[in-house]
């Protein structure tokens, strides 16, 4: 089992910064697909950034990319989301994911399988 623990969300103005963090324990981390989702009220969830697991290569939806940042600390057995430039709509429920099934190609389509409790972030305009 692999246990994820988001934090660093919270409430910013609109233009502002957030970085969110998510700390894993349970396996050999560097063997991890890792990345983030969010879920806004009343939306289905969506696929924000993710990582592989020597912290290379990325992947992200197009509509963040330049904004959101993501980036891993194998030692430390933690992935970041570094968010600028934030918007309110980018208020959601961001969950932290990870999985050693699937390669980050397939990380956006495919479940991953294991799931962090999630952290608020709340943009204010």
């Amino acid at each position: 089992q692999v246990q994820l623990v988001e934090s660093g969300g919270g409430l910013v103005q609109a233009g502002g910064s957030l970085r969110l963090s998510c700390a894993a324990s349970g396996r050999t981390f560097s063997s991890f697909v890792m990345g983030w989702f969010r879920q806004a009220p009343g939306k289905e969830r969506e696929f924000v950034a993710a990582i592989e697991g020597r912290g290379v290569t990325t992947l992200y939806t197009g509509s963040m990319k330049g904004r959101f940042t993501i980036d891993r600390d194998n030692a430390k057995n933690t992935v970041y989301l570094q968010m600028n430039s934030l918007k309110p709509e980018d208020t959601a429920v961001y969950y932290c994911a990870a999985t050693d099934t699937w390669t980050l190609a397939l990380f956006k389509s495919h479940e991953p399988n294991y799931w962090g409790q999630g952290t608020q972030v709340t943009v204010s305009a």
